[in-house]
C-alpha cells in the first residue's frame, strides 16, 4: 500500500464521476496523492502552483480547454514541461487522436471504459521510471559532491604549495598582464599582489638592449607556441625600488584545447649571491653554489 508514497498525481476530467472511478481504482492500490480537476484551464492552474507534481492523467474530450489544448501549454511552461502525460480517451477516437497526442507531448494513453489493472499498471510503470531517475540523479550528485571535495582539497593543496613555494611565481595572460602572484614574487619585487595586477611582465622584467619595443611579449608567444616552455639564465627583475633582482627564469604556456595560449606561467628563482657582476652593474657570468 506504501510502495508509491510520497509521489503525487494530478488526474483531470470534466466528469465528477470518472474522477471518482479513477480516484477510487488508484488509492485502492498505491498510496500516493492525488490532485483533482475538471477542466483544462483549473488542470493548469493546479499543476503551475503545486510542487512536486509527477503523473498527470488528463482527458482530452473537455469543454472550453481540450486535453490536446492543456498538454500544450503545460509543455511550453518551464516548471511544468517535465511532467510525463497519459491522455484518456474513447477508444473510438483512439488512432484520430494518437498522432496529436504524442506530437503535443503525451507519453501514453488509456482507453475509456478504463482497465482497472492497465490503469494501475502504466500508472506504477511511470512512477518506477520516476524512482529510478531520482535515484541516479542522487548517484550523480553524490558523485559531483564527491569530485568537488578532492577538486577543492587538491585545489586547496595546491595553493598552499604556491603560496609556501621560494621561487617567484607570475601568472600572466596572453597579452602579458599580470593576474596572479605569490608571495615570493611580492616579496622579491616589492608589491603588493593587488599593485602587480595592475602591471604587465615588462614593467618588471628588464628587457634585453636588442629586444624591438612593443615587441616583447610577441616575441615570446611566438616561442611558447613553437616549444611550450622556455628558460632564461642571466635575466633581471626590476623590483620596486629600482633594483635589479638577477634571476633564472622560465615561463610556461597553458594552451586550451584549440591549441590557443590562455596563461603563462612565469618562475623566477632569486640568484642573488650566485652571480658575480661587472662593473657595469651587468650580469657576466653564473656561478651556482659559490655565494660570493
Amino acid at each position: 500500500m506504501n510502495r508509491y508514497s510520497g509521489f503525487k498525481l494530478l488526474i483531470v476530467d470534466d466528469h465528477e464521476h470518472n474522477l471518482f472511478t479513477l480516484r477510487s481504482l488508484i488509492r485502492e492500490h498505491m498510496d500516493v496523492e492525488i490532485l483533482e480537476a475538471t477542466s483544462g484551464r483549473q488542470a493548469l492552474e493546479i499543476a503551475l502552483h503545486s510542487s512536486g507534481i509527477d503523473l498527470i492523467i488528463l482527458d482530452i474530450q473537455m469543454p472550453e480547454m481540450d486535453g490536446f489544448q492543456t498538454a500544450s501549454m503545460l509543455k511550453v511552461r518551464k516548471k511544468t514541461r517535465g511532467i510525463p502525460i497519459i491522455f484518456l480517451t474513447a477508444a473510438f477516437k483512439s488512432e484520430e487522436f494518437q498522432h496529436k497526442g504524442y506530437a503535443v507531448g503525451a507519453v501514453d494513453y488509456l482507453l475509456k471504459p478504463i482497465d482497472d489493472n492497465l490503469l494501475i499498471n502504466k500508472i506504477s510503470t511511470y512512477f518506477r521510471l520516476i524512482e529510478k531517475e531520482r535515484n541516479l540523479n542522487l548517484v550523480l550528485e553524490q558523485r559531483v559532491t564527491e569530485r568537488t571535495a578532492a577538486l577543492n582539497q587538491a585545489n586547496n593543496h595546491l595553493e598552499n604549495i604556491i603560496n609556501h613555494m621560494g621561487e617567484a611565481l607570475l601568472l600572466l595572460d596572453p597579452e602579458g598582464r599580470i593576474t596572479r602572484a605569490n608571495p615570493a614574487a611580492c616579496s622579491m619585487l616589492g608589491y603588493a599582489e593587488e599593485a602587480l595586477k595592475e602591471l604587465s611582465i615588462g614593467d618588471v622584467f628588464e628587457e634585453e638592449e636588442d629586444d624591438q619595443a612593443g615587441a616583447f611579449m610577441g616575441t615570446w608567444l611566438e616561442a611558447l607556441i613553437r616549444v611550450g616552455a622556455l628558460s632564461k639564465i642571466d635575466a633581471r627583475f626590476i623590483a620596486r625600488d629600482g633594483r635589479r633582482v638577477p634571476i633564472l627564469f622560465s615561463r610556461t604556456a597553458v594552451q586550451n584545447e584549440n591549441g590557443e595560449i590562455t596563461d603563462i606561467i612565469c618562475i623566477a628563482k632569486d640568484m642573488t649571491g650566485y652571480v658575480r657582476e661587472s662593473d657595469q652593474d651587468d650580469v657576466t657570468a653564473l656561478r651556482v653554489g659559490d655565494p660570493r
